[in-house]
């Protein structure tokens, strides 16, 4: 049963990221329909990373306690309905407005999984669990420039929010019937060990250092997320088609790397060597490769551009495996979803900041800037991480 309900987890990440995506994919088509400057779109780009700041970290506390199966359950229904609003929106404020609540809705979705893949498997087997479950961001995004043009061909793009809707519903009935003849103790966070106070978590060096290092790299993929589809659009001249057509090469090797990083993680800490080893070794690695990303923005070709993306979010799939990962071996599960939640609302206030000044730049010079920036955080972060005499146990 640990194997199904962790690709439930696994189809919860997709959606989530599938959801949001349907936005970025769209921008261009959104943008011209409401007159919109960059400027204005990062804002309502904004109004998303606002809230999913605010939530991540109360709803990692609530995953907590209320556990996975009725806080997942509670998330996946709100952001479905936030999602199904966007197809009514009627200009940049309604749009704002709906990207807020679908925010709210998905803050508390993978503090959830987390919390899932580390209760439910043997720390053994702990990496690929949080690799399988974060993988679904990556199969969602791939998911979504393809599925996205389609349905908005076919039913237009407030087709599109609806579409992503009702497949939340569909996935709320299956994970209602995964947990049918389960003990309530099972699916119950046990009151005997409640969750620690942030500021205990807080007084730890070491979780004082995850957060810090998310600060520095959360930035990078909010902007990947949500600017490159109006970065092809905008520098390479690129349509809608040629952009769904491409935008999901990327996201195959973020997928890969998520999987590929939680099993070799996993080979490494059962041959012998310290979880922290294994975790940092493999982010060192993720670290140095993440440069591709300014040459990205000098690429001759939209071709060479996305595949030198597509390094950039290989090594973040490394890297955010292990750094899921990291925190588990760190806090343990009883404190894992409320400590991705500290660290997610971190990234989220970087990525909040860094996007009001996306719009900005790009109005005024061009996203070359942006992907320099991108660039340099991921060793940045590494070094903060090991900084630490002691990041994991």
């Amino acid at each position: 049963r640990a194997w199904l309900l962790c690709g439930l987890l696994f189809f919860a990440a997709a959606l989530c990221f599938l959801d949001r995506q349907v936005l970025s994919v769209l921008a261009p088509q959104i943008i011209a329909e409401f007159g919109m400057t960059n400027t204005s779109y990062s804002r309502v780009v904004t109004a998303y990373v606002m809230s999913y700041t605010v939530m991540i970290v109360l709803g990692g506390r609530l995953m907590d306690a209320l556990g996975t199966r009725r806080g997942l359950m509670l998330s996946v229904g709100f952001w479905s309905l936030a999602s199904a609003a966007h197809a009514f929106v009627i200009g940049p404020l309604t749009l704002g407005l709906a990207r807020f609540f679908l925010g709210a809705g998905e803050g508390p979705a993978i503090p959830g999984a987390i919390k899932g893949a580390v209760e439910w498997m043997h720390p053994k087997r702990r990496g690929l669990a949080i690799g399988l479950a974060t993988s679904g961001a990556a199969v969602g995004s791939v998911l979504a420039p393809p599925l996205t043009v389609w349905a908005a061909s076919h039913l237009g793009w407030r087709g599109a929010f609806a579409a992503t809707a009702a497949l939340g519903a569909i996935w709320l009935v299956a994970w209602l019937l995964a947990f049918r003849g389960l003990p309530a103790a099972a699916t119950t966070p046990s009151a005997a060990q409640p969750a620690s106070s942030w500021r205990a978590l807080l007084a730890r060096g070491e979780v004082r250092r995850l957060l810090a290092a998310r600060f520095c790299f959360d930035p990078v993929f909010y902007f990947y997320m949500f600017w490159i589809p109006q970065y092809l659009s905008k520098e390479r001249g690129m349509s809608l088609a040629a952009i769904g057509a491409l935008i999901w090469i990327p996201f195959v090797f973020l997928e890969i790397a998520n999987i590929g990083a939680g099993q070799v993680s996993d080979m490494c800490v059962a041959r012998g060597w310290p979880k922290q080893r294994a975790r940092m070794t493999l982010m060192l690695i993720a670290a140095l490769l993440t440069p591709a990303s300014f040459f990205a923005a000098l690429a001759g070709t939209p071709a060479l551009a996305i595949g030198l993306m597509s390094v950039l979010m290989f090594a973040h799939g490394i890297w955010i495996t292990n750094f899921m990962t990291l925190i588990g071996d760190t806090v343990g599960s009883r404190d894992v979803a409320t400590t991705v939640g500290l660290t997610g609302f971190c990234g989220g206030i970087a990525g909040m900041l860094s996007n009001l000044v996306i719009g900005p730049v790009v109005d005024r010079f061009s996203f070359t800037p942006i992907f320099l920036a991108s660039a340099v955080v991921y060793p940045v972060a590494w070094l903060i991480l090991r900084s630490g005499k002691k990041v994991a146990a």
